[in-house]
């Protein structure tokens, strides 16, 4: 009987990973498919994965005020070429990569410290100062995005990389998580350290940066990805200069007005904003398990 059920179990769960991996992977299939059909195609839900990929020669293409030379393209061309000429998509992906690589650098110069005083040096109110790390994680962003504001625009700093990237330095969720990777790391080794007469500082950065790679891959994949998708935050800060819109903010330039959005163009934008991190998470896929496997050891 027991020989029976564990198959059943085992079916079980991979039909469970296998419905949930279906629930995630439809909403990029859809990105993915409206980025090569034509706006009829589209609202029609018609053409398949790929759709027709016939010129674009309808009343509808230049209704929605494209030129009559757009619409003798191919609606993959049209759609893609659309997403990089009509905005200035380049700009928005270099502002992307100079915000989330200046936040998770910051990030990271300070949770190190942070993290190894609270799982390696023993001070009055430790164990308390981590509860306040543990509070921090259950307050929402949108609850104190306000009150960042108003400070922001009273220093005049709205409108600038700073806005984008100040409130974000200190990330509770990446103390904890390198926390609880220093935890596995053994006491001799921070003890030789200091025996051959390394300070408290250079035992951070050059005995326990070196251990932490893999969680520090692993918390450059949540920090990377949370402020790469971020729309909340930039559409309040940056509300005039252009020329400071991030990846999401570069999809409202495809917005359209009475006759409707140009889906297929903001449908190629996402696609393209999407890429470099399914590229880069591929690529860490192996250390990211590995950082999150070693932080829950103890």
């Amino acid at each position: 009987m027991m020989g029976q059920t564990a198959p059943m179990r085992e079916a079980a769960k991979h039909a469970i990973l296998i419905l949930g991996a279906l629930i995630v992977i439809i909403p990029f299939y859809v990105m993915v498919s409206y980025s090569l059909k034509s706006p009829r195609e589209i609202e029609s839900n018609t053409g398949g994965f790929f759709g027709a990929q016939a010129p674009m020669v309808d009343e509808y293409c230049v209704k929605v005020g494209n030129p009559k030379e757009d619409c003798l393209e191919t609606p993959v061309i049209f759609n893609y070429s659309q997403a990089i000429k009509k905005a200035p998509l380049f700009r928005y992906l270099l502002n992307g990569v100079i915000v989330t690589a200046s936040i998770f650098l910051l990030q990271v110069l300070i949770a190190l410290p942070c993290a190894y005083a609270l799982s390696k040096l023993r001070f009055w109110g430790r164990e308390f100062v981590f509860s306040l790390v543990m509070f921090c994680l259950l307050i929402p962003v949108h609850a104190i995005a306000l009150p960042i504001y108003i400070m922001l625009a009273k220093i005049g700093l709205t409108n600038t990389y700073a806005s984008l990237v100040i409130p974000w330095t200190i990330s509770v969720f990446g103390i904890f998580l390198m926390r609880q990777f220093f935890m596995t790391v053994p006491d001799d080794l921070i003890d030789a350290a200091r025996m051959d007469g390394m300070s408290e500082f250079s035992i951070v950065w050059k005995v326990m940066l070196p251990t932490a790679i893999p969680a520090l891959l692993a918390f450059a994949i949540f920090s990377v990805v949370a402020h790469w998708n971020d729309y909340f935050w930039p559409r309040i800060v940056i509300t005039g200069d252009r020329d400071l819109y991030t990846p999401p903010l570069g999809l409202r330039e495809f917005q359209g007005d009475a006759d409707g959005s140009m889906w297929g163009p903001m449908m190629a934008t996402a696609t393209i904003i999407v890429t470099p991190l399914l590229v880069v998470f591929m690529l860490a896929q192996r250390r990211f398990i590995e950082g999150i496997t070693l932080t829950g050891m103890k």
